[in-house]
């Protein structure tokens, strides 16, 4: 995985982390919901990037020979 992708996850994780205190912080259940979308989100983008690399593994170790 990119060192792009690794950042822009773990990115989206800090914000929904932050967004979901803030929201349970003051009462907003909005801004909280929004935080645990986000927190969602960066899970989906580790998950694909975990596949790309294992992608990338696969075709390295059979593209060799």
């Amino acid at each position: 995985m990119s060192t792009k992708d690794k950042v822009k996850a773990a990115y989206t994780k800090v914000k929904g982390e932050v967004k979901e205190k803030a929201g349970y912080y003051t009462d907003n259940a909005e801004t909280e919901a929004e935080g645990k979308k986000d927190k969602i989100k960066a899970k989906v983008q580790e998950n694909v990037n975990e596949a790309k690399d294992l992608r990338d593994d696969f075709e390295k170790k059979f593209n060799k020979h």
